[in-house]
C-alpha cells in the first residue's frame, strides 16, 4: 500500500507540473499574469461603481465586498471550465497504464485551487495593507468556504468533462447556461435584504451560498439569512458522485472500447 500511495503522488506531482508549464508556459510572467486578471477584474468594478458614487452592500470597503463576491465566482468558474477539457487535453498520456483519468482531473484542480488560494491571499492582504479591509473574523469559516467552493466547482468540473467527452457543443450550452451566475450569485448585493419571493428562487444557486459563506467568514457580523451549508455541500457531494461515477461508466467508450 505505502508503494502505491507512492506512486500516484508522483504521478499527480508530475502531472501538476506537465499542466503548470502548459497552461502559464516555462517562464514566471504566464502565471503572474493568470493572478492578476482576476484581481484586475475586482479593481476594475470597484473603481467603475466608486466613479458612479456606489457604496458598499454591506460593510465600509466596497472593494472587499466585491472580491468576496467575484473571486469566490471565478474560482468555481475555473475549476468547472478547466476540469471540462481534462480528457482530451492529455488524451495522449492516458495511453500510460499508472495514469487515469481521475490522475487529469485531479491534478488540474490542485492547479487552480493553489492558484486561487494564492490570489485571494494576495488581493486580501493587499486590502489590508491599504486599510480597506480588516482581517477576516471568522477564519476557520473562511477556509470552509473556499474548501467547499472547490469541492462545488471539482464536482461540476469532472461532471463537465464527462458530458462534454461525449458531446463536444456541451462546451457552447455551458457558457450560455452559466452565464446569468455573475447576476444571481450576490456579487452586488446582499441576498438577505431583498424580498423573500426572490430569496426562494436565488436560494437554489449553489454557487450564491458559497459567496454568502465567504461573506460570513470574512465579516464579523455579516449574519447570511439565505446561507444553508447543508445544501451546497450535499450538491457538491452529488456533483462529484456524478462526476466520479459518470467518468468510471463512460470510460471505455472514451478509449475506443
Amino acid at each position: 500500500m505505502p508503494a502505491v500511495l507512492a506512486l500516484q503522488f508522483r504521478v499527480l506531482a508530475a502531472l501538476v507540473l506537465r499542466e503548470t508549464r502548459a497552461t502559464f508556459g516555462s517562464s514566471q510572467i504566464g502565471y503572474l499574469w493568470a493572478i492578476i486578471t482576476p484581481a484586475a477584474s475586482t479593481v476594475l468594478l470597484v473603481i467603475i461603481f466608486t466613479a458612479i458614487g456606489r457604496h458598499a452592500p454591506f460593510g465600509a470597503s466596497l472593494a472587499l465586498f466585491f472580491a468576496t463576491g467575484i473571486l469566490t465566482l471565478e474560482f468555481f468558474n475555473r475549476l468547472s471550465r478547466t476540469l471540462m477539457t481534462a480528457f482530451d487535453a492529455n488524451r495522449a498520456l492516458l495511453s500510460y497504464p499508472p495514469i487515469k483519468e481521475t490522475d487529469v482531473l485531479f491534478a488540474r484542480a490542485i492547479l487552480v485551487a493553489f492558484t486561487y488560494i494564492l490570489i485571494m491571499g494576495i488581493f486580501f492582504s493587499g486590502l489590508v495593507a491599504l486599510g480597506l479591509a480588516g482581517l477576516p473574523a471568522h477564519p476557520l469559516e473562511l477556509m470552509e468556504a473556499i474548501g467547499t467552493t472547490f469541492l462545488l466547482g471539482f464536482g461540476m468540473g469532472a461532471t463537465n468533462a464527462v458530458i462534454f467527452s461525449m458531446w463536444e457543443s456541451w462546451r457552447q450550452v455551458e457558457k450560455i447556461a452559466t452565464r446569468p451566475l455573475f447576476i444571481v450569485s450576490a456579487i452586488f448585493y446582499v441576498p438577505s435584504y431583498l424580498p423573500p419571493q426572490v430569496i426562494d428562487w436565488l436560494k437554489w444557486n449553489p454557487v450564491l451560498h458559497t459567496v454568502e459563506w465567504m461573506r460570513n467568514g470574512y465579516y464579523a457580523n455579516y449574519d447570511s439569512r439565505v446561507l444553508d451549508k447543508f445544501y451546497v455541500l450535499s450538491v457538491a457531494v452529488c456533483l462529484i458522485f456524478i462526476g466520479l461515477q459518470g467518468e468510471r461508466l463512460t470510460r471505455r467508450r472514451r478509449s475506443g472500447g
